[in-house]
């Protein structure tokens, strides 16, 4: 099956150069080309891809707010493009909906796997490197408090709300399936049950989850 993408950015060569490498590849199909995200959002509307790369800063619509008309209206699935070390939006983009990221220095052969990766459906960043993402920033921005009430969580069974709390601290599922003394395959029917019940696009939002509703808090030991 071919992978159908959409790339928006804002810089000509940027846009152009990954737009090459993945047509380059003979399951990746570059449909559309955007410079702003209204064109990246109208692009999606119209082409119905599986990928999104999303620059996040854009002019007319910004890569946040094209993410979040696309996560709402499609089942296209976002990437954002970004440099990290210096962007403030990283924590609005993920709630945004957002699969992942990567850094506009990306390697080819990990922009090219990132695609692939997120096009299956799953995160595009590894769950330690989520976790790591979201204790830098909000220990920065101060957002890490409970922000939702923490009875959202009262749909889940014990062994669910234990699930998000692993994922929250950013467990694999191999892991998650030695701390629980249960199999892979359990693991995954949990992860899949938390997400469902908390209406949740990926393993990234229910790290933003688990830190939202107070279940966890930047900085808190791995091991608590």
């Amino acid at each position: 099956m071919t992978i159908r993408v959409v790339v928006a950015d804002d810089q000509e060569l940027v846009r152009s150069g990954f737009a090459m490498i993945l047509d380059a590849q003979e399951d990746i199909e570059v449909v559309a080309e955007a410079g702003d995200g209204a064109a990246a959002v109208d692009a999606v509307a119209r082409l119905a891809p599986d990928v999104a790369l999303l620059d996040i800063r854009m002019p007319v619509l910004d890569g946040i707010e094209a993410c979040r008309k696309i996560s709402a209206g499609s089942a296209c699935r976002t990437v954002m493009l970004t440099t990290f070390d210096s962007d403030e939006y990283v924590y609005e983009a993920l709630h945004a909906g957002a699969s992942g990221f990567l850094l506009k220095d990306v390697r080819r052969d990990d922009l090219v796997h990132a695609v692939r990766v997120v096009a299956a459906g799953d995160s595009l960043l590894a769950p330690s490197v989520a976790r790591r993402l979201i204790e830098e920033y909000t220990a920065v921005t101060g957002v890490a408090r409970a922000v939702l009430p923490a009875d959202r969580l009262a749909v889940l069974t014990a062994r669910e709300r234990e699930t998000l709390l692993h994922l929250g601290r950013g467990l694999s599922n191999a892991e998650i399936a030695a701390a629980l003394v249960v199999s892979e395959h359990t693991v995954k029917s949990h992860v899949g049950n938390v997400l469902a019940k908390l209406g949740l696009r990926g393993r990234i939002q229910a790290v933003i989850c688990a830190y939202e509703t107070g279940l966890i808090t930047a900085g808190t030991p791995s091991g608590e």
